[in-house]
């Protein structure tokens, strides 16, 4: 293993990781080799851990195993997936399997074995404040260490000549849905909590899963799986105006390429988020096998006569919800194509209404004098993923799936792990370790390509336009 450098306690790090979820890990595997970078990473949490409450069986990744944390940057780095599984002897097994999408549980195990052996990860570390310190031309960054159980044991700081932020999203409830969560005696909870509640809710009369995205695909498909053949009693309802699969064509995939986050990050900002809510279902939608997985099952309830005792039901949105008797709540519920209202009651709800960006207001406090925003007050971050500052700041502060305003639909998707990671350390050395492709996809984005090498044809002519 390459030997980190030395680090003298109070001297400033070259670079300071601020949460380590699978965003910062891969930023941590591939900055490991890099024998001139001081680099250490804090999260709050006592150890990795990613979407427990996800980890159903047989759920898979929704990007192909060579998403890694590092395979798209270096092939060669051994924090691979397929080196992981060299590790603990089972690349033939795997080789047989022929899965070309690895099970969630399978990449989260992948993920905790990278984090358990890669130095300069300190786990029990809640980040407090960033302020920039003019004097020592580098961050100061509070710290409150925490012990297993989440109990103070002493405070800290530490010093970055530049920061990266990792800090990802948090589970999103609609406002018409808050008061569900108050529900006293109602199972009420969002589906990052579902694994560990599902005893629970099977115990319900009757089950509402809310969301059609895939994590509301997954946990409806498995409460059936759970439940007796004409005693399911689950409605599954959306706002979505069908169950609608995730566009997983090859050029539709190529939106989730380097090339593609270029050419977005040069559009107006106009532009950029009428995109972002059009683009919904290349990452919003349902996984096809998951569609089928549901329709073989609800098929196979009907072998012997009869329908299952389910209802599902799109195009719906809820107007209000409210805690009406013991274990029980009711939905005021509305179509939208229809125009027509009706009133739902249900005995225990699974909220699958996604995720957002965990708000960076709290963390950035100490720097917001320092930040340029856009038209609409979000940060502006420029094409290198770093936050765009007061010239005064020396130091850079990068972002981590936070930058979906600027740089699109592919910042939150695993597959562009390893390439922002390299496109990061690369600007933050202002070297080459890891180069990069010129061009990573066939579609041509845009008559003038952001960074994307054009087809001869198009270049002449857009010479001859000039």
């Amino acid at each position: 293993m390459t030997i980190p450098p030395q680090h003298e306690p109070d001297a400033p790090r070259d670079l300071v990781g601020i949460g380590i979820g699978p965003f910062n890990l891969s930023l941590a595997a591939l900055a490991q080799p890099l024998t001139h970078l001081d680099a250490a990473f804090y999260e709050q949490r006592p150890r990795f851990d990613w979407h427990p409450g996800l980890l159903i069986d047989g759920a898979t990744l929704q990007v192909p195993f060579l998403a890694d944390l590092v395979t798209l940057a270096d092939p060669t780095s051994r924090w691979t997936f397929l080196n992981y599984l060299k590790t603990r002897e089972r690349l033939f097994p795997f080789y047989f399997a022929e899965r070309f999408h690895i099970q969630r549980a399978e990449y989260d195990a992948y993920c905790r074995w990278v984090a358990g052996n890669l130095p300069g990860l300190h786990f029990g570390h809640q980040i407090d404040a960033i302020r920039w310190n003019a004097a020592r031309d580098a961050f100061d960054i509070d710290f409150t260490h925490l012990d297993i159980d989440g109990t103070v044991t002493s405070l800290g700081r530490a010093h970055a000549r530049n920061i990266v932020l990792g800090i990802g999203t948090e589970p999103h409830v609609p406002e018409p849905l808050q008061p569900l969560v108050d529900a006293p005696d109602v199972p009420v909870l969002h589906a990052a909590d579902y694994l560990g509640r599902r005893d629970t809710l099977l115990a319900a009369e009757h089950i509402t899963v809310i969301g059609a995205g895939q994590s509301g695909a997954e946990v409806f498909l498995d409460l059936l799986r759970h439940r007796p053949t004409g005693h399911e009693k689950i409605h599954w309802l959306a706002r979505t105006e069908a169950f609608a699969p995730m566009e997983y064509s090859k050029l539709g995939l190529e939106h989730f390429t380097p090339d593609y986050t270029r050419y977005f990050h040069g559009l107006a900002e106009p532009a950029r988020d009428r995109l972002v809510s059009a683009q919904w279902q290349l990452h919003k939608g349902i996984g096809a096998d998951t569609i089928a997985a549901i329709h073989d099952e609800l098929y196979q309830r009907t072998l012997h006569g009869g329908w299952p005792d389910t209802v599902l039901t799109p195009g719906v949105h809820v107007r209000t919800a409210d805690h009406i008797a013991t274990g029980t709540v009711e939905l005021q519920l509305e179509h939208t194509q229809q125009g027509t209202r009706s009133r739902h009651t249900t005995n225990a709800v699974v909220l699958a209404t996604g995720y957002r960006e965990r708000p960076l207001g709290r963390i950035l406090a100490g720097l917001d004098p320092y930040l340029q925003r856009d038209r609409s007050r979000r940060l502006s971050i420029d094409d290198q993923f770093r936050l765009v500052l007061d010239p005064s700041i020396t130091g850079s502060v990068y972002v981590q799936n936070a930058e979906l305003h600027t740089h699109g639909i592919g910042a939150p998707d695993l597959g562009l792990a390893a390439w922002r990671s390299a496109t990061i350390l690369n600007s933050l050395t202002g070297k080459e370790p890891y180069p990069l492709p010129r061009r990573t996809a066939f579609t041509t984005f845009g008559l003038h390509p952001h960074g994307q090498t054009a087809p001869d044809h198009m270049a002449e002519a857009l010479v001859d336009q000039a």
